[in-house]
C-alpha cells in the first residue's frame, strides 16, 4: 500500500474509482488537486465532492486506475459530502450496497446455522454400530407390517451381553422390536407384550404367532409369550398375572418405546396426523372416555393454553388459545382439518413449514393431555426399574425434548435414591461400544450419560427417526 501521507501522489486529471470489494465502477471524477496530504475536490453526476487522502488509515480502500492507462494503484479514500453532512461514500449505487448488506446478512446468518448444527452435533452420541439396511428388510418389504422399528439395531445389542431368560417390552405395538429379540435370543424362556392400544395388541398378538410357528424365525423352542391389553404404567399387575414369583426374582430386559406408531400415525381415524383429514380423537386407548375434541371445546381458556405451553411447548400459545376459545361461538372444532385451519391462520405468511412445525406441536400438547402421556411415563419408569433382576436392563426410546427430559431426571433420580452420591464410572465394568460414558449409583447405573442418537444411515431410511433418543440404565 502506498502511504499519500509520506509522497506526492502523481496522478491523471481523470480517474476512475473501483470498488475493492465488487470492482463496481464510479463515474470518472474530475480532480483539482491531488497533492499528499491535500484536499482534492471532484465532480460526478452533477454532484460535488471534497477527498482527502489519508493514506494507510483510511476506513475504506478502493482501486485508483488513469482513464487512459490499464495501470492500478492501490489508494485508501476518505471522503466528505459537501451536501448532507460529512460522511464516507461508496463507489458503488445504493442497490449494489443493499445487495452487498443483503449477502452479509445471509452469510452471518448461515455461519450461525453452521455453529448451531455443529454444537447440536457435539450435544449427539450418534450410534457407533455400522447401519444395516439388511436388518430392517422385513419390514421395509412389508413382511413385519406397516412400522419400521426405530434403531433396531442399538436395541438389540444393548440386550445382547445380556443372558436374557424373562424380557418385557411394554410397548409392544407391531412387534417390531420384540420380535427380533425373540430371534436374537435362544436362551429366552419368557416374553411378555404390553400394549394400551387394541388394534396395536391385537396385531402384535398375530405378529408373535407366526413367529412361533414359523421354523425359519429360529425362535426359541420352550418359550412362553403373553401379550397383555395394558398400560405400562401397570407393569406390577402385569407380571403379577403373568406369574406371582417374577416381582420377587425380576426380568432380565424391558424396553419402553415411547413413539407413535405409522399404523396409528396413517390411520386418519385416529386424528393424530397433522397432515390427513380426521375427528380429533388422539386416544391411544380407543377405550378412554377423553378425546382431544373434548379438550378445545369444553376446557377452560387457561387449561388450553397451559396444555399448548407447557406440553407443546408452543410460543404462540396465547394466540392460539383465543382462536381456540373463540372457534367455540362458530360449533367449535371437530376434526384435524379444522384445527390445522385454524392453526394456518394463525401462523401468517411463515410458508408450510411453519405452520407444520407449530401444527405438530399442537397436537403434541393435546396427544399428551388426553393420554397423561409425561404423568404416565414417569410413573412407569420408577416401576419398571422395580421390576427388573441383579443386572437387568430398561432401555428407553424418546422422541421429544419432554420425554426424554423426564427419562434423563428420572434416571439420575433412581440412581441416588436414598441419598447416595452419584459416582462417575470411565471404563469400569465390561466395555460395550455404544456405552460412551456412565454413572452409577448404588443402585443402579445410567449406561448412557448421553442418549444415543439413529445413524446418518437410518435417517436417511426413515426420516421419523430422526428425534428418537435412546437411553439405558441397569440394575446393580
Amino acid at each position: 500500500m502506498m502511504s499519500a501521507a509520506s509522497t506526492a501522489i502523481a496522478m491523471p486529471t481523470r480517474l476512475l474509482l473501483l470498488c475493492r470489494s465488487c470492482s463496481c465502477p464510479c463515474p470518472p471524477l474530475s480532480l483539482s488537486s491531488c497533492g499528499a496530504g491535500a484536499g482534492a475536490s471532484a465532480s460526478a453526476g452533477g454532484r460535488a465532492f471534497r477527498f482527502r487522502w489519508s493514506g494507510a488509515s483510511a476506513s475504506r480502500g478502493l482501486l485508483v486506475s488513469s482513464s487512459s492507462s490499464s495501470s492500478f494503484r492501490d489508494v485508501d479514500v476518505d471522503v466528505d459530502v459537501s451536501r448532507g453532512g460529512k460522511g464516507n461514500i461508496s463507489c458503488c449505487s445504493s442497490r449494489s450496497r443493499s445487495t452487498r448488506q443483503i449477502k452479509k446478512k445471509r452469510s452471518a446468518a448461515a455461519s450461525a446455522a453452521e455453529s448451531a448444527a455443529l454444537a447440536k452435533a457435539k450435544r449427539r452420541t450418534r450410534s457407533g454400530r455400522d447401519f444395516s439396511e439388511e436388518l430392517l428388510s422385513p419390514y421395509l418389504s412389508g413382511a413385519g407390517g406397516d412400522h419400521i422399528p426405530v434403531m433396531l439395531g442399538e436395541v438389540l445389542e444393548v440386550f445382547r451381553s445380556r443372558h436374557l431368560l424373562s424380557f418385557v417390552d411394554c410397548t409392544v405395538g407391531a412387534a417390531g422390536h420384540s420380535s427380533a429379540i425373540i430371534r436374537d435370543h435362544s436362551e429366552l424362556q419368557l416374553y411378555i407384550g404390553l400394549d394400551v392400544d387394541p388394534v396395536a395388541h391385537e396385531k402384535a398378538q398375530s405378529q408373535i404367532y407366526s413367529i412361533l410357528n414359523n421354523d425359519l424365525c429360529n425362535a426359541p423352542s420352550n418359550l412362553k409369550t403373553h401379550t397383555l391389553l395394558k398400560n405400562f404404567k401397570y407393569i406390577k399387575s402385569a407380571l403379577r398375572e403373568v406369574d406371582g414369583n417374577l416381582l420377587e426374582s425380576g426380568v432380565d430386559g424391558i424396553l419402553l418405546d415411547l413413539g407413535l406408531s405409522s399404523m396409528q400415525v396413517d390411520n386418519v381415524e385416529r386424528g393424530f396426523s397433522v397432515l390427513n383429514n380426521g375427528p380429533l380423537d388422539m386416544r391411544m386407548n380407543t377405550q378412554a372416555s377423553l378425546k382431544a375434541e373434548d379438550i378445545v371445546n369444553s376446557w377452560p381458556e387457561a387449561e388450553v393454553g397451559r396444555i399448548l405451553r407447557d406440553y407443546g411447548e408452543e410460543s404462540n400459545w396465547r394466540s392460539l388459545q383465543t382462536k381456540i376459545v373463540k372457534a367455540r361461538l362458530d360449533g367449535g372444532l371437530h376434526s384435524t382439518g379444522e384445527l390445522v385451519q385454524l392453526v394456518k391462520s394463525t401462523s401468517g405468511k411463515s410458508g408450510r413449514q411453519g405452520w407444520i412445525k407449530t401444527a405438530t406441536r399442537v397436537f403434541q400438547a393435546l396427544r399428551i393431555a388426553v393420554n397423561d402421556e409425561l404423568k404416565t411415563l414417569e410413573d412407569a419408569l420408577y416401576a419398571c426399574f422395580d421390576c427388573l433382576s441383579s443386572g437387568g436392563r430398561l432401555a428407553v426410546i424418546s422422541f421429544h425434548s419432554l420425554e426424554d427430559r423426564i427419562v434423563k431426571q428420572t434416571f439420575l433420580d433412581i440412581i441416588s435414591r436414598g441419598g447416595r452420591d452419584e459416582e462417575k464410572l470411565s471404563d469400569s465394568g465390561e466395555e460395550e461400544s455404544w456405552s460412551k460414558q456412565r454413572i452409577g449409583g448404588r443402585d443402579g447405573t445410567i449406561l448412557t450419560k448421553r442418549p444415543i442418537t439413529p445413524s446418518e444411515g437410518e435417517e436417511r431410511l426413515n426420516r421419523r427417526c430422526r428425534s428418537a433418543k435412546l437411553r439405558v440404565i441397569q440394575k446393580v
